[in-house]
């Protein structure tokens, strides 16, 4: 793991991510920048960081390989706890240890406090009205 990316700087990223493709999608025109939610799929649904792929903390161990091969892998959870100990996972991967692997600080809370809004999956099927408990997503394994 490479440590902690702000929440300011991953919107300057994908901003210029943006600016670079056009797309939005994560394509940062010569750095393979993937953002991982370990959130649950509900979760993610209701709302994550744009850009980013839905890998359940639980599945980690088992998808890690689809990470191969990218310059740059920040992990993202409910308050940058977990996805401290996913970074860590995702960095002794021998697939990626090459990649600058890095969690975001303060997690989705802090995304939405200091760099924007979380973008909801379309047609989720979720709780459109909001009403379900917040998901603090997966406990930490260690």
């Amino acid at each position: 793991m490479d440590g902690e990316i702000d929440p300011e700087e991953l919107a300057a990223l994908l901003d210029d991510a943006d600016s670079d493709s056009g797309d939005g999608e994560g394509d940062d025109g010569g750095e393979d920048l993937r953002i991982v939610d370990i959130r649950d799929r509900r979760a993610f649904d209701r709302g994550h960081v744009p850009g980013s792929e839905c890998i359940p903390f639980p599945e980690l161990t088992s998808r890690v390989a689809e990470l191969e091969g990218a310059a740059r892998i920040v992990t993202v959870c409910p308050h940058g706890v977990a996805s401290r100990q996913a970074a860590q996972l995702i960095g002794s991967y021998a697939g990626t240890q090459r990649a600058r692997v890095e969690s975001l600080r303060g997690g989705i809370e802090a995304w939405e406090r200091d760099a924007g809004a979380l973008v909801p999956t379309a047609a989720d099927g979720g709780d459109p009205d909001g009403d379900a408990d917040p998901d603090e997503g997966p406990d930490a394994p260690f």
